[in-house]
């Protein structure tokens, strides 16, 4: 706790830090119950009920006539999971430890150490889950194809590294407001249920609802997803350089945030909340 090992090469130093994100992010994924197998499972069952609910409304609404040609719950899927990938990062980020958490006593733990495996272990989560729908589903139902499976799968990663700059920016002004960071991150993750589009089909929008929607990097990549998912859909009003710019600033902005309150870091803020 009071003395660190420092290695003596820079590929010792990245294995020490990997070694770290590791135990990190199984301690991440184990928090919602004791068995690891269990905590999996638990992740997994709540995106499998928000997936059914959709269909089941979906189709109680008579609104999958409104949905692309094509399967419709690769339609469903390309709103949803982006949706569940970016909030529950931001989550994940938000909710990770903090300059005061009694885990920073540790000597070699930090906080970008907490924020990266926070966003690795939602990541591997909503992977996993991702994959073991969409099999079941074309082993047991029907055969699906993806148009462009890999550049599809890159638009979850780009929604993955949205939610973890909107999350790093919280984190950075959580232990100042932390009142305020609750409430805004929840209105936040609450808003995105509409303003993800992830409910219709953007190229359907007028000029003027579409102006609602496109400040928001998460409704590019479930259009562009869309692009590449089927083969009959060409997003015409959205773009993959937009959220890629907003992530990669909002993860700067917020690192240097996080640096500057870790500097001012006092066991007091957490004896406050």
């Amino acid at each position: 706790m009071f003395q660190q090992s420092v290695p003596r090469t820079n590929f010792e130093s990245a294995i020490n830090i990997a070694e770290l994100i590791y135990h990190s992010i199984v301690r991440n994924i184990r928090k919602s119950h004791g068995n690891a197998v269990l905590s999996i499972l638990v992740n997994m069952l709540q995106a499998f009920i928000f997936v059914i609910a959709f269909y089941v409304m979906f189709t109680v609404l008579g609104l999958r006539g409104a949905a692309l040609r094509g399967d419709f719950l690769l339609y469903l899927m390309s709103g949803i999971y982006l949706f569940l990938t970016h909030t529950k990062t931001l989550s994940a980020v938000v909710g990770s430890e903090g300059p005061s958490s009694p885990m920073m006593k540790h000597a070699p733990m930090n906080t970008i150490i907490s924020i990266a495996s926070a966003a690795l272990g939602t990541l591997y989560i909503q992977v996993l889950s991702l994959f073991t729908i969409l099999f079941i589903y074309h082993a047991a139902f029907k055969p699906i194809t993806i148009e462009q499976p890999i550049a599809a799968f890159s638009m979850l990663l780009l929604a993955w590294l949205a939610g973890i700059g909107v999350g790093t920016v919280f984190l950075a002004i959580k232990p100042w407001f932390p009142t305020f960071v609750s409430i805004a991150s929840t209105v936040y993750q609450r808003a995105n249920m509409i303003a993800s589009g992830k409910m219709f089909v953007a190229n359907t929008l007028p000029s003027f609802m579409l102006a609602m929607f496109d400040w928001n990097p998460l409704f590019h990549c479930i259009d562009q997803a869309r692009g590449f998912i089927f083969i009959n859909y060409f997003p015409r009003n959205s773009s993959i350089t937009y959220p890629l710019l907003v992530a990669v600033v909002l993860i700067m902005i917020g690192l240097m945030g996080e640096f500057y309150t870790r500097k001012h870091a006092s066991v007091s803020w957490t004896a406050k909340r």
